[in-house]
């Protein structure tokens, strides 16, 4: 292999020292064709396309996806009102907590694993856990259904939380 000290990019066509490009073995110069700037250029652009959540990627066909970082998919909701009033798609999920023995909350979210962190603020052990999540194509409708289910089961209930087994709550919401 021959040593060379300076090298073109091809993206900005500027003559560069070795030293401002990454390597790669696979090219004949051991050299990445464009220099660090330009790719760092290129990566920038496409991560300001991209949805975070929490530090996590978030796939584009996510209902709620719009560019961006957010903390929470609630943030990333009101940032795009519009597709979060419109998105019937979701989860009907179980939560519990210890705290309160033989109690589960049934809810509804677009994503359920954020919902429980969101209730994770609101106690000092953070002990909520998330049992049980399905997906439904319309979530308000299978929740509306899971909860008429359970009142059948069970007669201690208070708005989504019901005096039964995550067993039952699991049973009840995969027959629907």
């Amino acid at each position: 292999m021959k040593l060379i000290n300076n090298k073109t990019c091809y993206l900005c066509n500027q003559t560069k020292n070795v030293s401002e490009y990454h390597k790669d073995s696979s090219q004949q110069d051991g050299l990445q064709s464009r220099c660090k700037e330009c790719r760092k250029d290129i990566e920038y652009e496409g991560h300001s396309k991209r949805m975070y959540v929490n530090g996590k990627y978030v796939s584009r066909k996510h209902p709620l996806y719009k560019a961006g970082r957010f903390k929470t998919f609630e943030g990333a909701a009101f940032a795009s009102l519009e597709g979060y009033a419109n998105t019937p798609e979701g989860y009907v999920y179980i939560i519990n907590n210890p705290c309160w023995d033989g109690w589960v909350k049934v809810g509804m979210a677009i994503d359920a694993e954020d919902r429980c962190k969101q209730y994770q603020t609101s106690s000092p052990y953070r002990d909520y856990k998330l049992c049980y999540l399905k997906h439904f194509e319309d979530r308000k409708i299978a929740e509306q259904s899971a909860h008429k289910e359970l009142k059948k089961i069970t007669d201690t209930y208070h708005g989504e939380w019901f005096k039964t087994s995550v067993k039952e709550a699991k049973k009840t919401i995969e027959a629907l």
